[in-house]
């Protein structure tokens, strides 16, 4: 079992393994992130305005369509679990590159197949390497980038949402600009992470060394469900995802319902997305200066509070301060993802907190969106389920402000 002392003197091995890169490389290493990061939602994203067309064409009853918007978190909880087992194998790059290459596969390969069945199957596939990078992309800029963690989260972070509300702003029109075939708007993403892709493979090649292999096998398994830490930021995951998803779902039908138009419902969607494009790149910065980040899980908290009771009572008035709330809110992601690459000492303990905390906030986010459609179904109105909302953010703060103080995982587990 590991002492900190065992810890400390791990994370100095993994430095002298890895020997110093001309700069090249790691600027080679940074672009290759940023496009990892970009190709992680767009499986999902550009997915949603097209779904009728898909659903009409693959004869795909409303059951299974459906069931596509439980796929990614599941996917995300399970394969992401075996993510730190296969970078202790082969290292963390290698996995990244192969897991940019299931996303490559399988929107590429889905957007050519007439079987309901088999466009789930690659949709799993692409959503399988979603998990791994997902997973061991904190793990990397942890490695790779110690002295650096703030800035290249925040760069990961803001890269992520960029994809985010680009696939969700853009595959419509490029869909009509392409003949109006929804094949051709789903592939023209695995183009995208085609690219993401060759680039990772140059990464791979680069860093093909010994040392890097040798340190991610010594990193020692943690009894990491011993660490209050680890939980609390696992439920803190789970808590975000669950408002993200169920804003993401649901916010344009909400503001529709309020009398605003569907065109105008969109842009306040996008509005929500957008804010947290500039946020993602500044807020990891600033909370990786402080040891301690509870204060920007308590403003963050009280924004999506705002945010949600304002829509429960007049979403057709103030709509875009509402957004505004919201969005930011949702940076709580970008806080996550900071926070694991804070709380574990080294970049074996990251893995193994990340494996942890995202695949048990996934499954802890799938019954949320069900949950909030099932309210509205049964009242017809939005009060009980946006109060759900508001009051859910009420344990995260709580959670949060468990998982922001200045703690290791290494020291909770061993304690």
């Amino acid at each position: 079992m590991p002492t900190p002392a065992a810890t400390a003197h791990q994370t100095r091995t993994e430095r002298s393994a890895l020997p110093t890169r001309p700069k090249s490389a790691a600027w080679l290493l940074i672009a290759a992130i940023a496009l990892a990061a970009l190709n992680l939602r767009p499986v999902v994203t550009s997915l949603g305005p097209l779904l009728k067309q898909v659903q009409a064409d693959l004869g795909m009853s409303a059951t299974v369509a459906g069931l596509l918007a439980a796929v990614p978190s599941l996917c995300f909880a399970v394969f992401g679990v075996a993510a730190p087992a296969l970078a202790r194998r082969v290292g963390p790059i290698v996995v990244v590159a192969a897991g940019t290459g299931a996303i490559t596969l399988g929107v590429v390969a889905r957007s050519f197949t007439g079987s309901t069945a088999l466009f789930l199957l690659l949709t799993a596939v692409a959503l399988a390497g979603v998990a791994v990078a997902n997973v061991l992309l904190p793990v990397i800029i942890k490695r790779y980038f110690p002295d650096r963690v703030g800035p290249m989260i925040g760069m990961y972070s803001m890269a992520l949402s960029v994809g985010t509300s680009l696939a969700a702003a853009t595959t419509v029109p490029l869909t009509d600009a392409l003949g109006g075939d929804w094949r051709l708007g789903l592939g023209v993403w695995g183009a995208v992470a085609a690219v993401a892709l060759a680039v990772w493979l140059v990464v791979a090649l680069v860093h093909r060394e010994r040392g890097e292999r040798a340190a991610t096998r010594q990193a020692a398994k943690l009894p990491i469900v011993r660490s209050r830490t680890a939980w609390a930021l696992a439920l803190f995951f789970g808590l975000q995802s669950t408002s993200a998803y169920a804003t993401m779902g649901w916010l344009p039908k909400i503001y529709q319902d309020a009398g605003v138009s569907a065109g105008a419902s969109g842009v306040l969607l996008a509005v929500v997305m957008a804010v947290s494009v500039p946020a993602s790149f500044v807020l990891p910065n600033l909370a990786a200066r402080r040891g301690d980040q509870r204060l920007f899980v308590l403003v963050l908290g009280l924004c999506g509070i705002t945010g949600f009771l304002g829509l429960m009572l007049a979403a057709g008035t103030a709509s875009w301060l509402w957004a505004v709330l919201v969005g930011l809110s949702m940076c709580a992601f970008p806080l996550a993802l900071t926070m694991l690459g804070l709380r574990a000492r080294t970049a074996g303990g990251v893995a193994q907190l990340s494996a942890f905390a995202q695949s048990l906030g996934y499954l802890i986010s799938i019954p949320g969106p069900i949950l909030i459609g099932a309210l509205y179904q049964h009242t017809g109105r939005w009060y009980l389920p946006l109060g759900l909302l508001a009051l859910l953010l009420v344990p995260q703060i709580l959670v949060g402000s468990r998982a922001a103080r200045a703690r290791f995982i290494e020291d909770e587990a061993v304690g």
